[in-house]
């Protein structure tokens, strides 16, 4: 399900796929164009305002895989990809430079292919836990869903900087 706000980001509410958790609270946020393409510092600058610390500058697994500990923000500074959210029963969408989609914890994701000048730069709320990582196996499941009822929700949308919506 999509939902629009009013500062024009996209709301994905996920349900929990066979093997990946996602959310049962907590939407993906989606922000087209919200930081400048080409200026991963920018991207970062932003995030810190917000409450967000970057972590790394990189790509996105091509493998099914969510931190269950650990919201995640993914700002897509260069290049493009296109990625699966929610598992293999989720959506797939085309994320381009300047796009920004924000994780909350248990959202599965994997790059499906991407041009080979993709940077993304990845951010978490201040304060968090380093994030886990997980990938859906049976074993995981019990100990997941404890971990994404217990981690706190973000206080910030690291994009506005309003509060965080819940489902």
């Amino acid at each position: 399900m999509h939902e629009h706000r009013r500062d024009g980001a996209e709301m994905l509410f996920l349900r929990a796929d066979s093997v990946i958790p996602n959310n049962p609270r907590l939407p993906v946020l989606l922000h087209r164009g919200a930081v400048a393409a080409g200026d991963a510092d920018a991207a970062e600058a932003l995030f810190r305002r917000h409450g967000w610390r970057p972590a790394w500058r990189n790509g996105i697994h091509g493998w099914h895989h969510y931190h269950s500990n650990a919201h995640e923000a993914l700002a897509v500074v260069a290049g493009h990809a296109r990625v699966q959210l929610g598992g293999e029963s989720g959506v797939t969408m085309d994320l381009s430079a300047g796009d920004v989609v924000v994780l909350p914890a248990g959202t599965g994701h994997r790059n499906l292919g991407s041009d080979a000048g993709l940077l993304v730069v990845g951010a978490y709320p201040d304060g968090a836990d380093p994030p886990d990582q997980l990938h859906g196996a049976p074993e995981e499941a019990a100990r997941a869903r404890h971990a994404i009822a217990a981690t706190p929700d973000p206080a910030t949308d690291p994009v506005t900087g309003a509060p965080y919506p819940r489902g």
